[in-house]
């Protein structure tokens, strides 16, 4: 038995062992042993012959006999006794004794000396009833140890008769059914005592013992065993809630259950053992792993500050090794950097609060300064008291750096240094509310420079670099240590003037910084000159706030650029309305080239001047806006420059003068030529040709009907590639024109070079005509190197009867302008200039104007 007190457990069989010991021969007759057992109530007799013990008789065995044969209680004890006796030494623990009551099935143990002589008896009862179970019975119900259903017998029956039964069934208790109803009991001690006074043929219901007692199922072990005990008795009737018998509890049904839970019970405590100390050993490794592993530095120290371990990120860090710091202090990683009053806070807060966080600086073995993150914990033991200190650092040092850097590039321009737009904001901000306070003044100065793509893309993108660092540094060489010098991005720069006494201050720095910018550049070999405009607002004449500030400089800027460059402007409230007014129409010719909703194409004749008929048109754009009204070319085509919108408009204006063509067509009119304008953007974009393609084949218009116009100034910087694409124009059957030729650079020499099916001779040169001899040059030159060239001739921008007669003298295969038509909507054109295609001429002749 292992479940009892730990101190009973393991005391000697001795202290437990029954020491009057009832023996008799081995010739001793069955009847005269038995009434010695009853009379002394022990449950067993040892034979013994001289000092030898020969065998043993319990109540058990007395099961055995034949209670009908009265002849057989004669039988000499020897004969019928069990052999050899199971004994146990003196020293045997009680827990060892437990062990073997259970393996070995016996209910009783001799107790032999160290010469093997016989000292004592041992059985189930006398360990059930000194192995000090009480707590653990206490614990325990009856039903969990009670056999299953008892044997229950007819008190009709003999002796005999329930003597065999207990034995073949194996039970040491009978349940007795009397006859006037009521319970009682025989035992295996009874039929001891049965043996010498009542014949084997003998009613077992007057021999019964009654009343039978009883326990319920849920009743304590203990209140059992103490029942047991207190009525000396062997075995109680278990009932039901119904009072109905349902088992019979003994002590050996108490040692059984108590040892059946108790192993249950130590298997579940060593199963839970054992994982607990599995999980312990992998967390020890665990953490073994993971403090060798870790990327922190982990110092351990006792209460007293004395390092007594260091894991390797520390080394790492600190380029110490373990044996060089164990025993010293964490001093040995001192800067330099805290006084004492930082390290005696550090000190009180651990012991206030039990640890310590925060950022400072160590040194490390090659002097090295490092910031580190540190964590400095109080380790205390059961009593409270502080055993160690365990304390975790990491090298933030390039963390702050990283910090700064990012920072640098939050605020600062990466490649001048200078504050960029989010700073500048922040410390006009500042001024503002600084100016507001004491009643003065400020001034923002935004700076574009003239010319600088130029420089670009002629010397390239580090020649431009190197030239804004040099243009930073002039501006900031003519600033006062006050003013703020920001750069927006590309060639932008802002200048902010807090505390102005007075405005002609900020025209004085104007002046200083555009003569500044105006001196001579040297970038490597290259010397040039580029200047800059620069616009100028006023708080608080011009506006309250940043942003107003801001976009009023920048307005001014353009003017200044508008109006000749290299120069200044003082901000205006007409100039504010103006960018507005740009800014509306900007985000509603995107909104038209997206949709195409009020943008359509007018058509201007181009005629022949001797019939007066129209031999093909040139298509212009027009814009009808809701609010903003008829918008003129003049003005949403730089605007389409400026914003980028060039190529997609011109893409769209392409699609419509085509669709309309193929509408022409579907009506059965006989369409002249039609010509649109590209721009340069749209010229040089890699799709051109296959757009064109696509175009002419999406509306299935005839070769030579389609045709498009470009100025000589596309074509002068990059000839080659321009030939090439032109050529590949041509092979479409797309007639090309050269616009305003005669008012750029002009070159005759060109011209054989260019596959173009025209020249288109500037309106200027046909306005001067009479009046000025060198246009005449001009249209003489030009229209006989024309009529060399087999080239056609159109003459724009004939206004006059008298300017197409002057026209007369010279070889021209075309005229237009307002004398021979002016631009006409698609069904207008087509009513007065196009013909039915059933009629035999190609175009209508025009009335004379």
């Amino acid at each position: 038995m292992k479940f009892q007190d730990p101190v009973t457990a393991d005391l000697p069989v001795e202290r437990l062992m029954q020491t009057g010991l009832l023996s008799c021969g081995p010739d001793t007759p069955l009847r005269e042993a038995a009434e010695r057992m009853a009379s002394r109530r022990c449950s067993s007799m040892l034979i013994i012959e001289g000092e030898r013990v020969l065998g043993i008789w319990t109540e058990r065995d007395s099961l055995r006999l034949d209670f009908g044969n009265p002849q057989g209680l004669l039988t000499p004890i020897g004969q019928v006794m069990s052999t050899p006796v199971s004994h146990l030494h003196l020293s045997t623990p009680m827990s060892a004794v437990a062990e073997r009551f259970r393996a070995e099935g016996h209910r009783h143990f001799l107790v032999v000396d160290d010469q093997g002589r016989p000292r004592g008896i041992v059985s189930q009862t006398d360990l059930a009833l000194k192995q000090g179970l009480e707590p653990y019975l206490g614990l325990r119900e009856v039903h969990e140890a009670m056999d299953g259903q008892p044997l229950t017998v007819a008190g009709a029956l003999s002796l005999a008769e329930v003597a065999a039964l207990m034995y073949r069934q194996g039970q040491d208790a009978a349940v007795v059914a009397c006859a006037d109803g009521e319970y009682g009991i025989l035992t295996e001690r009874d039929m001891v005592r049965f043996v010498a006074r009542h014949p084997g043929n003998t009613p077992v219901g007057g021999l019964a013992s009654r009343p039978l007692l009883t326990v319920n199922r849920g009743d304590t072990l203990l209140r059992a065993r103490d029942l047991l005990i207190d009525y000396r008795v062997r075995h109680l009737a278990v009932l039901d809630d119904d009072n109905r018998v349902v088992g019979l509890l003994g002590f050996r049904n108490i040692l059984d259950g108590v040892e059946h839970r108790y192993q249950q019970q130590l298997r579940q405590a060593l199963e839970q053992r054992d994982r607990a100390l599995s999980r312990s050993r992998l967390n020890l490794e665990l953490a073994e792993r993971v403090i060798e592993a870790s990327l922190e530095g982990i110092i351990i120290t006792d209460a007293e500050g004395r390092i007594e371990f260091v894991n390797p990120a520390f080394s790492h860090t600190t380029g110490y090794s373990p044996e060089e710091v164990l025993g010293r202090t964490p001093a040995v990683l001192s800067s330099g950097r805290h006084d004492s009053a930082f390290y005696a806070e550090m000190w009180r807060t651990l012991r206030e609060r039990g640890y310590w966080r925060g950022e400072i600086w160590n040194r490390r073995k090659s002097g090295q300064l490092y910031l580190e993150l540190l964590t400095v914990t109080a380790i205390r033991d059961a009593e409270g008291n502080i055993g160690n200190y365990a304390a975790l650092f990491t090298d933030i040092t390039h963390i702050r750096e990283n910090e700064d850097q990012i920072r640098q590039l939050a605020y600062y321009d990466p490649l001048t240094r200078l504050p960029n737009r989010r700073l500048l904001e922040d410390r006009l901000e500042l001024a503002i509310r600084h100016a507001h306070r004491h009643q003065r003044r400020l001034a923002v100065l935004f700076i574009d420079l003239d010319h600088f793509k130029q420089v670009n893309d002629s010397l390239g993108h580090a020649a431009g670099d190197e030239l804004l660092l040099e243009v930073s540094r002039r501006l900031g060489d003519r600033l006062r240590e006050d003013d703020t010098l920001a750069r927006l991005g590309g060639d932008e720069f802002i200048v902010l003037l807090p505390d102005l006494e007075e405005a002609d201050e900020v025209t004085r720095v104007a002046r200083r910084l555009i003569d500044a910018i105006g001196e001579p550049f040297r970038i490597g070999q290259q010397s040039f000159r580029i200047g800059c405009s620069l616009g100028i607002s006023l708080y608080p004449d011009d506006a309250t706030d940043a942003e107003e500030l801001v976009h009023h400089a920048d307005a001014a800027m353009y003017r200044a650029k508008q109006e000749g460059r290299n120069g200044y402007r003082l901000f205006r409230r007409d100039m504010h309305q103006q960018e507005h007014r740009w800014l509306q129409m900007e985000t509603a010719l995107r909104d038209a080239v997206e949709s195409g909703e009020g943008l359509s194409l007018h058509y201007q004749p181009q005629v022949d001047p001797a019939g007066r008929q129209v031999r093909a048109a040139e298509a212009l754009a027009r814009w009808q806006h809701p609010e903003l009204g008829a918008v003129s070319p003049a003005d949403f085509i730089p605007l389409a420059e400026r914003a980028g919108l060039m190529v997609s408009l011109g893409r769209r204006l392409m699609r419509m003068a085509a669709a309309q063509l193929r509408a022409w067509l579907d009506e059965g009119l006989t369409p002249v030529p039609v010509s649109v304008n590209l721009s340069a953007q749209q010229f040089w974009q890699q799709d051109l040709l296959a757009e064109v393609r696509d175009l002419l084949l999406d509306y299935r218009l005839p070769a030579g009907l389609f045709g498009l116009e470009l100025t000589e100034s596309i074509l002068l910087d990059k000839q080659q590639q321009a030939a090439r694409l032109l050529q590949a124009l041509r092979e479409l059957g797309c007639p090309l024109a050269i616009d305003d030729f005669g008012t750029g650079y002009s070159s005759l020499s060109y011209l054989h070079a260019l596959p173009v099916t025209s020249l288109k001779i500037d309106r200027s040169f046909i306005r001067q005509l009479g009046e000025c001899r060198s246009s005449s040059a001009v249209l003489a030159a030009v229209t006989g190197l024309a009529r060399e060239l087999e080239l056609q001739v159109v003459a724009e921008g004939v206004e006059t009867p008298a300017q197409l007669d002057a026209l007369g003298r010279y070889h021209l295969t075309l005229v237009q302008g307002w004398l021979t038509g002016r631009p006409m909507p698609a069904a207008e054109f087509a009513e007065s200039c196009l013909s039915p295609a059933a009629r035999s001429e190609r175009s209508r002749k025009l009335p004379t104007s």
